[in-house]
């Protein structure tokens, strides 16, 4: 065969090798594409739960029944640990002890606020 000849088969091979690793970097980058799922500017919705591993619910971000909103953040094991909420009155936030009973408390309405923290196994009021 001629120089000329192994010139362009040469030429030949390299455009298909340059073409075939093209390709496979696009279909590559669409399988990435395909499984990411787009970044919404807003997310609209009434209930918003964050889920672990496993599946389990472990906060909980949603309405209420006055138009408020609240948040839930839970444990391991599923126990509701903080509880924080806000409504046309004024706004709150509970976290609960070892026992998920409220141990600290800060309320705040139109008027004034109040903390309330758990003693001997009763909420007090601070002054």
């Amino acid at each position: 065969m001629s120089d000329r000849v192994n010139r362009g088969l040469l030429l030949v091979a390299m455009g298909l090798a340059v073409l075939s690793l093209w390709w496979q970097a696009g279909t590559q980058g669409v399988a990435v594409a395909a499984t990411s799922p787009p970044t919404q500017e807003v997310v609209r919705a009434r209930l918003i739960e964050l889920v672990s591993a496993d599946g389990r619910v472990v906060a909980q971000l949603h309405t209420d029944q006055e138009g408020g909103a609240n948040l839930r953040l839970r444990d391991g094991r599923g126990e509701v640990r903080v509880k924080l909420g806000a409504t046309g009155e004024g706004a709150g936030l509970i976290l609960m002890s070892g026992g998920t009973e409220p141990a600290v408390w800060l309320q705040s309405s139109r008027r004034d606020g109040a903390i309330r923290i758990l003693r001997d196994g009763q909420l007090r009021d601070m002054p």
